[in-house]
């Protein structure tokens, strides 16, 4: 099974279905520790769309009522390897899954408040592009460009995709009317 990628570069495979497998793994172990507070939690970025390739990661997004309450289980999670790495920005803790000795992440762990913006645009984006497979191929193009000009510049290459990201969440927002 191939997930992880040690941090800073960036390397595309193929879709894997080990990376759902791995996903719904994870998303079990989160709910199991935030119980009520995490409203949903889902597999979300290139790793939840089947046609098209990823770096070998898995993002999920926990949707929760109280952040506060994420940051007090956060050595129970830590238990489970589920390691809080920073407040990304307001109102988004990241938590980080994978082999720390080695400098390698399996999993990106979102924990944002349930329907708000980030939330939003985190499940509205996997799920048009699993709808829409003029706007994955054209995703998959960008971001191979983007993995073969900076593969060892992940910064570079995740502002890169911003604008693309931008203007999918924009117009799913503006035909749905979400937040």
């Amino acid at each position: 099974m191939s997930i992880g990628l040690k941090r800073g570069t960036v390397l595309l495979e193929d879709h894997q279905p080990e990376w759902d497998i791995s996903a719904q793994q994870t998303i079990r172990t989160i709910k199991s520790i935030l119980q009520e507070n995490a409203v949903d939690i889902c597999h979300v970025g290139s790793t939840s769309i089947k046609s098209i390739p990823a770096k070998p990661i898995i993002d999920i997004a926990a949707g929760v009522i109280d952040l506060d309450a994420v940051l007090a289980k956060k050595e129970e999670l830590a238990e489970k390897n589920i390691i809080f790495r920073f407040e990304e920005r307001p109102e988004h803790l990241l938590f980080v899954c994978g082999d720390f000795e080695n400098d390698t992440r399996t999993h990106h762990i979102h924990v944002v408040l349930y329907n708000s913006k980030e939330w939003n645009d985190y499940i509205n984006f996997s799920d048009y592009l699993n709808q829409n497979e003029n706007a994955a191929q054209e995703y998959a193009a960008l971001k191979k460009e983007l993995a073969k000009k900076y593969p060892n510049d992940r910064i570079a290459y995740t502002n890169g995709k911003s604008r693309f990201i931008q203007k999918i969440c924009k117009y799913v927002q503006d035909k749905k009317g979400d937040v």
